[in-house]
């Protein structure tokens, strides 16, 4: 998983090193800007719902690596409405796992990330939050991490449990929690690409 785990910054400093080592300089670069975005492709179509996990805690670093991706994601106006609620309390994953039918593996899961919405700085803070799911979950794909969506919003029961399970103020909604760990399963990825969902200028 290194070279899924090479940060933007270290592969612009690699290019750049490359462009002052020699004449062939412009195709070495250019084939590690190419290794970058494979990589970032194939942490895409790696993901996968993992829904069991070991005993094996995730590291703080790991849990500041998805938080720092969550927030990198698009929102419109830049009003940034997340918040994100970390979970590794065990009576709160369990209360919530009780409550929550959808995800009950939170009782067997270390971690689990709330991905929620503030209402009073965006009427459409669910859009700006499901893109900052997306990439928590690829951040966790790409640090060796399985992960899961399952949903809050907008099913009003299951945001009342977390609500009150993590004491959210009435401002903030719950979109989706997310358990996370180490897996421990094979589970693969689905290939979910279909050609007659793609159209061209009109339908």
């Amino acid at each position: 998983m290194k070279k899924v785990l090479l940060t933007l910054t270290a592969a612009t400093a690699i290019i750049s090193g490359l462009l002052s080592c020699n004449n062939s300089a412009k195709t070495s670069s250019a084939g590690a800007e190419q290794e970058v975005s494979a990589s970032i492709l194939d942490v895409i179509f790696e993901r996968k719902s993992v829904r069991s996990y070991t005993d094996q805690a995730v590291e703080q670093e790991k849990i500041d690596m998805m938080v720092r991706a969550a927030m990198a994601a698009p929102s419109g106006m830049d009003r940034r409405p997340w918040e994100i609620v970390v979970v590794d309390d065990r009576e709160i994953l369990d209360k919530m796992s009780e409550g929550l039918g959808a995800a009950k593996m939170l009782q067997h899961a270390p971690l689990a990330m709330i991905v929620c919405g503030d209402t009073d700085r965006s009427s459409y803070w669910y859009l700006d939050c499901s893109a900052a799911a997306q990439n928590l979950l690829l951040a966790a794909e790409a640090q060796g991490l399985g992960a899961v969506w399952t949903a809050a919003y907008p099913y009003q029961e299951r945001m009342s449990v977390v609500m009150d399970a993590v004491g959210l103020p009435e401002n903030i909604l719950p979109l989706a929690v997310i358990p996370v760990g180490y897996p421990a399963g094979d589970e693969v990825p689905k290939d979910k690409y279909n050609p007659d969902k793609v159209h061209y200028n009109k339908w």
